[in-house]
């Protein structure tokens, strides 16, 4: 299973074509983190932007994270967070992968070095 952080999910948003044609060649869909849409929630400028997005990430399979996965965070973050600036969010998205047994598919890798156990694939080549 693989999910997908918050930079892949814009680069779908603007239709960045190597993301596209990489989105178009997986064999199973990929899920999305609630908090991953939480972040994109929270670049909307106003109502239509917010609608927009609401209508185009309804299709998508949203996954939370587990009180397990949250009570990971709870040991994961406070290291993460001084020795490479690990941020709130992303550890959250990180544990949920990492529950999951999920592959996260991010250009963040120098932040997520910090979760152990995590798998992150950096799926297309940006240019």
């Amino acid at each position: 299973m693989r999910l997908l952080d918050t930079d892949v999910m814009i680069d779908l948003r603007r239709e960045y074509p190597p993301a596209l044609a990489w989105i178009a060649h997986l064999a199973d869909e990929p899920g999305v983190p609630g908090f991953v849409m939480l972040e994109l929630m929270e670049g909307c400028r106003n109502l239509r932007e917010m609608r927009r997005l609401q209508r185009d990430v309804a299709p998508w399979n949203i996954v939370w994270p587990s009180t397990a996965d949250l009570q990971r965070s709870l040991v994961t973050f406070p290291r993460g967070y001084l020795q490479h600036n690990l941020g709130l969010v992303d550890v959250l998205i990180a544990e949920c992968a990492v529950g999951l047994g999920a592959t996260l598919c991010t250009f963040n890798v120098r932040h997520f070095r910090a979760v152990p156990n995590l798998v992150t694939e950096q799926p297309y080549r940006r240019g």
